[in-house]
């Protein structure tokens, strides 16, 4: 097979993730077109030297794919446009998407001589830009096999084969939910140190050290709390999403984690005070306020 054609590859979605991995495969010799059909992201794509194009059709059939987008339904509309052509060999989807769409999605492509593979990502525009991502992969073996190239390409080989399709999208969505209710939990903890006239700065220090340490008091608070920055690059609105879509899966098996549903409310509380587009990291500044230089955020007046 020529080489050249293997290496043709398109992204789906050229926001503050897609448009990353678009510039990391274009750096590591990808032959890449990126859609999106807004005038701004394509703008940003082609700066970094990035084909584009507004109209998903000219995309299908490319030998590989990496869908970067918002929702599950959208994956459920783009995926048969792009397989509408002959010539896919592998879809990877990084969406924070839904299990039963990527099980539909996987039988489709199967169907049509394709790979799909649910592969949602973890490690922020960081991790994105410097193909240091870690992905929670769902796929049967020949799948994975075929969409091997562009996760190694993406992640420097930091992925997990969880089980097959569905089940990337399910261990994702669980990360999320932990770590959505570790920024409820580091906040009101540190709240309490500063109450009692403790810098939240040491306090969040000796804790990583500790057993009750994490990746959010280590790095997120410091880094985009305490500095009052919260800009993480990550929305209010798409965490929300994300632990309430953690509960809903659970709720779909008959499981009724209590704690998980919990903390789901309170970033819908938050959300609709914040807004869907505050950094995630804000969440500080309802269970927290005290802690980031930010200060508390009150609900938006009634219309």
């Amino acid at each position: 097979m020529n080489h050249s054609n293997t290496r043709r590859i398109a992204v789906i979605g050229l926001g503050a993730m897609g448009g990353a991995m678009a510039s990391t495969l274009h750096k590591a010799g990808w032959e890449v077109t990126g859609f999106d059909p807004f005038d701004a992201a394509r703008a940003a794509a082609e700066a970094a030297g990035i084909a584009t194009t507004a109209n998903l059709g000219d995309v299908a059939g490319t030998p590989y794919a990496v869908l970067s987008l918002p929702a599950a339904s959208m994956v459920e509309t783009t995926v048969p446009q792009l397989l509408a052509a002959p010539g896919t060999m592998a879809i990877v989807d990084t969406t924070t998407s839904e299990p039963g769409t990527s099980k539909k999605m996987a039988e489709l492509a199967e169907a049509q001589g394709a790979a799909f593979v649910d592969a949602p990502v973890s490690g922020g525009r960081d991790g994105a830009a410097t193909g240091s991502l870690s992905a929670f992969v769902g796929a049967t073996d020949a799948a994975l096999t075929a969409a091997e190239p562009v996760l190694l390409a993406l992640t420097g080989g930091k992925y997990s084969h969880i089980g097959g399709p569905g089940s990337g999208n399910v261990v994702k969505l669980l990360n999320n939910v932990l770590a959505a209710a570790n920024l409820v939990s580091v906040g009101e903890a540190l709240g309490v140190a500063k109450a009692y006239g403790i810098d939240p700065v040491k306090a969040a220090a000796s804790i990583s050290e500790a057993s009750g340490g994490s990746k959010v008091s280590a790095a997120m608070y410091p880094n985009w709390v305490l500095t009052g920055t919260h800009d993480s690059g990550f929305s209010m609105g798409l965490m929300a999403r994300d632990a309430a879509l953690a509960v809903d899966v659970a709720a779909q098996i008959g499981e009724t984690p209590s704690l998980l549903a919990a903390v789901a409310n309170q970033w819908q509380e938050a959300l609709a005070i914040l807004g869907p587009r505050a950094d995630f990291t804000e969440i500080a500044r309802t269970v927290a306020p005290a802690v980031t230089p930010a200060g508390p955020r009150t609900p938006p007046p009634a219309a």
